[in-house]
């Protein structure tokens, strides 16, 4: 399996960015795909999980309501719609998939990472 994440870039507190992870090969071994970040000096955390043959959607708290993910399963590909962004929001963006759950160990597969740089 291979992920290819996009979509990041500077914006300003406020403003929206969508990110897209594009997956290939074998996908069909896998429901559930996430999306982590990762601030500077600080540990990998959750964002948002879904499961893409019931569409179940979770969210960290800190983005609740501000953030909106997505698949597309005829495309292979997973969408974080981020809305309302805050400086704290600056990160690494990781797509994961080959697993479940709110941590990075409970993922086998990784994307290379797009970062994502929210200006006050």
């Amino acid at each position: 399996v291979q992920l290819q994440a996009s979509g990041g870039g500077l914006v300003q507190a406020g403003d929206s960015l969508r990110l897209s992870c594009a997956a290939s090969g074998r996908t069909f071994i896998t429901s559930w795909m996430a999306w982590f970040r990762q601030a500077p000096g600080k540990e990998r955390e959750f964002v948002a999980r879904i499961n893409r043959r019931g569409f179940i959607t979770n969210y960290a708290d800190s983005v609740k309501g501000r953030f909106t993910i997505s698949a597309d399963n005829a495309k292979n590909t997973v969408y974080l719609q981020m809305s309302s962004l805050k400086p704290d929001d600056t990160a690494v963006y990781y797509c994961a998939m080959g697993g479940s759950g709110y941590r990075p160990e409970g993922y086998n597969y990784w994307g290379q990472g797009t970062l994502v740089t929210v200006s006050s």
